[in-house]
């Protein structure tokens, strides 16, 4: 699982190998791993993310855990769940690649792809990912054949070679995932690699590339990323193929974000990236969750029919009706919404979605439907749903102040409504 970095970390990028692989050691803080180093296979090689992390001084509280041994991954990872009381997770058998998940945290043992740790490494999509903190010595020592502590000081991502990209095809998006939340910059060898090969990605698994996905509109420099993905049109089968007049790219959408809280930052750019990246059917394409779907569908529908209208029609030029479905469909997610509208109404907006009192912003009828029933004898149906939604609007727009003031509009509309039904058959 993907976690914030720890604050106050410093890159371990400079000193010789031992240097750094003691400071790197001291960082990872074993202590608080959930077993002991003496109770992993003998000869685990530590690789991937928590070193790389670890160098650049952006481990999380709780890193997750790669190790490569010699042999026996699955029943090794078996062992230590059972006598740790942790879940043993097979990812894949035939690769003899297993999971150890245990008290919040994951542990991941991979049999050695090779006869050497250098060719394991060497079979490793980036070159920053392939580095490895050897643990059988009392002293552990770094392992980099193919350069990736040069890359990590230069700050650029290079592939080891362009085949193992093409043996997993979701490293392709990997590489631009990286980009955004390491924010480096990609080699440009690697990104024609990456390109030749897009059509590869089709073969991932749909609930792979999400992940990618999910990672990478939430990333710190998720804007340039963004961009390319796009210029290379790698995520061409479920992208939006012509990003329409409201979506401005990812660059327009993240500048209004200045105004936004932290936790509002982190609902919306998301939210609002995603939405501009893959197309509703992309979005079920990679089998995303129906909350995601249905935020996405509405947030896209809203601007569409302002802001991806010519000439663009402003939501205050919205009807009455209209007006209310927005906040009611965008509650929740209205700074996203937010993120497109002109700088200048940014703030009015945000300091109104933010008060709860706000009727507009927050729609709530002033009398729920069980009251109406005991007052005034309305029966559940089509008639006291229409009748809900008529209060929520005038409540809305100021109208309704009190209860009193609502039964008195209760009652008048249903007179009209009685009225207009005898004579036309209709509730509307």
């Amino acid at each position: 699982m993907h976690m914030p970095p720890r604050s106050g970390s410093a890159p371990i990028l400079t000193g010789d190998l031992t240097q750094m692989a003691s400071q790197l050691w001291s960082s990872l803080q074993p202590e608080r791993w959930p077993l002991g180093i003496d109770q992993l296979p003998t000869g685990a090689v530590l690789v991937g993310g928590a070193v790389r992390d670890g160098l650049l001084g952006r481990l999380p509280d709780t890193p997750d855990l790669d190790f490569i041994v010699p042999e026996q991954a699955l029943a090794s990872a078996r062992r230590l769940a059972e006598e740790h009381g942790g879940a043993c997770i097979v990812l894949d058998a035939g690769r003899d690649m297993a999971r150890v998940a245990l008290k919040g945290w994951t542990i991941d043992l991979a049999r050695q792809d090779g006869a050497t740790l250098n060719e394991d490494l060497n079979r490793r999509d980036f070159r920053l990912n392939a580095i490895g903190l050897k643990l059988d010595d009392a002293i552990p020592r770094l392992q980099d054949p193919t350069g990736g502590l040069k890359d990590l000081r230069e700050g650029r991502i290079v592939a080891v070679q362009e085949k193992n990209l093409q043996d997993d095809p979701l490293r392709l998006l990997r590489g631009i995932r990286l980009m955004a939340e390491l924010d480096m910059t990609m080699d440009s060898r690697t990104l024609e690699m990456i390109q030749r090969n897009r059509e590869l990605l089709k073969d991932a698994a749909p609930e792979r590339i999400q992940a990618e996905v999910l990672r990478l509109v939430a990333a710190p420099a998720a804007d340039c990323a963004i961009r390319t993905a796009r210029e290379i049109d790698l995520l061409h089968p479920w992208s939006t193929r012509n990003a329409m007049a409201f979506s401005q790219g990812s660059e327009a959408i993240s500048a209004g974000s200045a105004l936004l809280t932290a936790n509002e930052r982190d609902q919306a750019l998301p939210l609002a990236r995603l939405t501009a990246l893959l197309t509703d059917a992309g979005l079920k394409q990679l089998r995303c969750s129906r909350q995601q779907m249905h935020r996405c569908e509405r947030l896209r529908h809203w601007w569409a029919q302002t802001l991806g209208q010519e000439p663009c029609i402003h939501p205050d030029q919205l009807s009455e009706q209209d007006r209310l479905k927005l906040h009611q469909d965008l509650e929740n997610d209205l700074p996203a919404f937010i993120l497109t509208l002109p700088g200048s109404e940014q703030q009015h907006w945000l300091k109104r979605w933010r008060n709860p009192e706000d009727p507009l912003f927050h729609p709530q009828p002033p009398i729920d439907g069980n009251s109406l029933q005991q007052d005034l004898k309305v029966t559940p149906g089509p008639i006291l749903g229409a009748l809900i939604r008529h209060l929520t609007l005038e409540r809305a727009y100021g109208r309704l102040t009190n209860r009193e003031q609502a039964l008195s509009a209760a009652r008048s509309w249903l007179s009209h409504h009685s009225v207009s039904t005898a004579t036309n058959g209709s509730c509307d």
